[in-house]
């Protein structure tokens, strides 16, 4: 199925969960914002949020420097 991220069509797999898709890119789904479909999601939910076809996630990383 297809779901918009950050403006990019991406295919996944149907059922895959905000936070598999985190870790399919390797990132930590702690230093990962994320807002779905217009909603903030918060960091417990990211197991149980299940990605929808045509869905929009938009994935915020914080990076540290100095």
């Amino acid at each position: 199925m297809e779901i918009i991220v950050n403006g990019e069509s991406k295919m996944i797999e149907p059922g895959t969960s905000v936070e598999v898709y985190i870790r399919s890119l390797d990132l930590d789904p702690e230093a990962v914002v994320v807002e779905y479909d217009t909603k903030i999601i918060k960091r417990e939910d990211y197991k149980t949020c299940i990605l929808a076809d045509g869905g929009k996630l938009e994935l915020i990383r914080f990076v540290g420097g100095g």
